[in-house]
């Protein structure tokens, strides 16, 4: 098995992934070791539209998007393990457990997104997640995942 660490930029990432703007949350992909770990980014821009509203006197991302940040990124992780076509492949987030958020992220903060494969089961997928800023973790959850592949003909 190659351990060679695989980085994804955002063209290859719009073809794995069907979110779109304004809910993909991954903007690059730094490491991706298959079957094991990935660690990508989501710069934090002012101009995220859900700052208009959380808050505007002081903008703080809110944490279910850091979450689904996360989700994003095991999927990428998920994908690079089960060949999958986007256009018939639906990634659900099906469960979390132990979510915690220890550290607040606002604009101009760089969201180090760390994922690790823990296993693989009657279909669902679970992982250990980390989101950190400047080395602080900010959130943290283990998360669960399943790979459903529809109909396109119907």
């Amino acid at each position: 098995m190659s351990t060679e660490k695989i980085n994804l930029d955002i063209h290859k990432i719009l073809t794995l992934l069907p979110h779109r703007y304004p809910i993909l949350l991954v903007d690059r992909v730094l490491e991706l070791e298959p079957h094991k770990s990935i660690k990508a980014l989501k710069n934090v821009s002012i101009n995220e539209p859900y700052f208009q509203g959380h808050f505007p006197t002081r903008p703080v991302m809110p944490g279910v998007l850091i979450l689904e940040a996360l989700a994003q990124t095991a999927a990428l992780l998920t994908f690079s393990e089960e060949p999958s076509d986007p256009s018939n492949t639906l990634y659900l987030f099906v469960g979390i457990d132990n979510a915690r958020f220890k550290r607040v992220v606002e604009p101009g903060d760089q969201l180090m997104l760390n994922c690790t494969f823990e296993r693989h089961m009657r279909g669902i997928w679970k992982f250990k997640a980390r989101a950190e800023v400047d080395g602080v973790v900010a959130a943290e959850a283990d998360l669960m995942c399943a790979v459903r592949h529809t109909d396109t003909d119907a």
